[in-house]
């Protein structure tokens, strides 16, 4: 007997270039023995015709609120009584803030609102709509109401850019349905949304990048750090309803949305900035690679090259992170560790040594798994006596989120 016999799903579709997946969605829970009906908002039609949906599951496909072929006109009501489950794919940022807000201006919103079935969404986004803070919290909204949000997958994405906000595969969301009846109703959290990253009324410090420590006019000590897992930190943590300060070195980053950005180039500016910003902070992560020397002094006009050898005579930067954490006033501070080798004991000295809360570290030097510069990452996570948390290569957006659910679940023990 296939996996869906004789459950009826609703399937509504929102306007979005992932809506090509619907149609082969559509087909697929139909071979699982779904019975299938679709629901199209406008901004769906625009992608694909309501022609397609109707010979590929056999039934008329719905558009509009107000249905003169339904029982006393009200096929909302009918449609919210047959479902045994409503799955929205793809759900747009604008479907998103419409089911949060209570919106019943058109079938889809108004069948959400009359219903008692289990309500499933599947975002499907660019990755800046979607790591937006007000698409997040619309997000929380839904997760407290008991919609369950199924996890968006990373990757490519139509624009030409990279990043979480893809709609899942249809056989993936296929078997998510199946796995929930057969779970009885209850939720596979390796695939729901969770709200744990929550850091609303939070105040977050932020490093990124590297620093420059000028030689002379035209030459500098620098390293190759991009600020990306910085920026991404950043992002993630306006996501989850934070404030945000970003410290950053020099990169060709964009300021990540909701996110007040501060540039500095030295070392020392750096610590000026941070310091400036620690009091009233909640939680200080150190992501900067920064320059663990400068010049004792730097040269007023461009050094030439007169001899075969050079000398330069450097002093060490200040350590922001221990400084920062050694303060009386401290927030919750996290550091991070590049290690070429002996990773969870150079990780660990490091979090005793400056007094940490928690260190990330990660194994760079890797010709298969580049660290600076790349699109993604993996982390080891330690925090106290014996804590540790492995995150998987990911995108680094997605890197991020994870990383901040930790220290979320640190804050907030329950």
């Amino acid at each position: 007997m296939a996996a869906l016999t004789s459950k009826k799903i609703l399937l509504g579709i929102t306007g979005g270039i992932a809506s090509y997946k619907s149609a082969i969605l559509a087909r697929r829970l139909q071979d699982a023995g779904a019975d299938v009906r679709v629901v199209m908002t406008d901004g769906a039609q625009a992608f694909i015709t309501p022609l397609t949906l109707q010979a590929l599951t056999g039934n008329p496909v719905h558009t509009e609120l107000l249905d003169e072929a339904a029982e006393a006109g009200m096929g909302h009501i009918e449609l919210a009584r047959w479902a045994d489950a409503i799955l929205i794919a793809p759900a747009s940022a604008n479907t998103l803030a419409r089911l949060a807000n209570g919106l019943a201006d058109d079938l889809l919103g108004t069948l959400c609102l009359a219903t008692r079935s289990p309500i499933f969404v599947a975002p499907a986004m660019n990755h800046q709509m979607w790591a937006h803070a007000a698409t997040q919290a619309n997000t929380q909204t839904l997760i407290e109401r008991g919609v369950t949000v199924l996890e968006p997958d990373s990757g490519h994405q139509a624009c030409g850019e990279t990043g979480s906000g893809r709609m899942p595969e249809p056989e993936d969301l296929t078997q998510q349905i199946i796995d929930w009846f057969a779970r009885g109703g209850s939720p596979d959290q390796s695939h729901v949304i969770s709200h744990a990253t929550n850091l609303a009324n939070k105040r977050v410090l932020i490093t990124a990048g590297p620093t420059v420590e000028p030689i002379d006019p035209v030459r500098y000590i620098s390293n190759h750090s991009s600020g990306k897992m910085g920026y991404a930190i950043a992002e993630a943590a306006a996501a989850a309803g934070a404030t945000v300060t970003l410290v950053s070195g020099p990169t060709q980053l964009s300021t990540p949305p909701g996110v007040t950005r501060i540039d500095v180039q030295q070392a020392n500016d750096m610590l000026d900035a941070v310091l400036s910003h620690v009091p009233g902070s909640d939680v200080f992560i150190a992501v900067a690679a920064v320059a663990d020397y400068r010049m004792a002094a730097i040269a007023d006009e461009k050094i030439k090259k007169n001899s075969d050898e050079m000398t330069l005579t450097l002093v060490k930067n200040p350590d922001i992170l221990k400084t920062v954490a050694q303060r009386a006033d401290r927030p919750y501070c996290v550091g991070f560790a590049a290690e070429t080798e002996h990773v969870e004991k150079h990780a660990r000295g490091k979090l005793l040594r400056k007094n940490l809360d928690m260190i990330a570290a990660n194994h760079v030097g890797q010709s298969d798994a580049p660290v600076f510069g790349s699109d993604s990452n993996a982390l080891d996570v330690y925090w106290g006596d014996d804590g540790h948390q492995h995150i998987a290569r990911a995108p680094k957006n997605d890197v991020a989120a994870a990383l901040l659910a930790i220290v979320a679940d640190q804050l907030n023990p329950t």
